[in-house]
């Protein structure tokens, strides 16, 4: 297979640059080439990951909560009561698993249970003030480590981020 070459594009063109390989010509833009949707995806899934990570990593002291505990503390302040079958459809873990988070988070008084109203086979998971006090001291914490991380940034760096955020949140949506 014959090796592809770039010449500048004539002053006429407005894209850039002009790529020849064998027989076929192509016009793009003088950027360098990406590697596509691949590693679009590849690239982000590293980003978010690791960010996922580091803000894992800045907790409040003392909160030995595993993370999935703190999801579903975090979704009970954002959703309400949910039963237990909701929250593992949530958390995307099995029911039996659920059952021992959210037994171990009533144990230690951050959730209670409670008979539904309308069907009395359901039971209710609710968020207690200690609860909602330990979902919120977490999240300041992370906030304030991110929002100093941010502050770092330019401020069009920062409205590419703005910008990004609610594209990354629908990603992030259940299908």
């Amino acid at each position: 297979m014959p090796a592809a070459t770039a010449t500048p594009s004539s002053p006429s063109s407005p894209t850039g640059s002009t790529t020849t390989t064998g027989s076929t010509t192509t016009t793009g833009p003088s950027t360098p080439p990406t590697r596509g949707e691949a590693g679009l995806a590849a690239d982000l899934r590293l980003a978010v990951m690791r960010l996922r990570r580091r803000l894992a990593a800045e907790r409040q002291p003392g909160n030995d909560h595993s993370l999935t505990a703190m999801a579903v503390l975090a979704g009970l302040l954002r959703h309400g009561e949910l039963t237990v079958g909701d929250l593992a459809a949530r958390e995307r873990v099995q029911p039996p698993s659920m059952t021992r988070t959210v037994t171990a988070l009533e144990a230690e008084g951050l959730v209670a249970r409670r008979p539904s109203e309308t069907d009395g086979r359901q039971v209710l998971v609710a968020l207690t003030a200690a609860g909602r006090e330990t979902v919120l001291a977490d999240r300041r914490r992370r906030d304030a480590w991110l929002a100093q991380r941010l502050g770092e940034l330019t401020p069009d760096q920062r409205a590419t981020l703005r910008a990004a955020a609610p594209i990354l949140a629908a990603l992030a949506e259940e299908d």
